[in-house]
């Protein structure tokens, strides 16, 4: 199994810009195929270090990742965020 999790911290972080991408990610649950698992959390320290939602993932294997990568609703989603998003961090491992 793949785990892959990212975290996004926004140019601005309001509540309409939060709720939007969180809804698009859980959104994505029953479209993709491949993806097994998703789950989408909201920062409530707010502290200089925090990025504002993190999402997790699961995938039966690498295959399955790289298909999630490309599928055109992820892509919409990840279209829309990179509008939206000052910055992003990533970890993917096998579990």
């Amino acid at each position: 199994m793949i785990k892959h999790i990212v975290l996004f911290k926004f140019k601005e972080a309001s509540q309409d810009v939060i709720d939007t991408v969180v809804s698009q990610l859980r959104n994505l649950e029953g479209k993709v195929e491949s993806l097994r698992s998703i789950e989408v959390g909201v920062d409530l320290i707010r502290s200089e270090r925090s990025y504002d939602v993190a999402l997790i993932t699961t995938f039966d294997n690498m295959d399955g990742l790289q298909a999630y990568q490309v599928h055109p609703e992820h892509v919409k989603v990840s279209d829309y965020i990179g509008t939206v998003k000052e910055s992003t961090i990533a970890v993917d491992y096998e579990y």
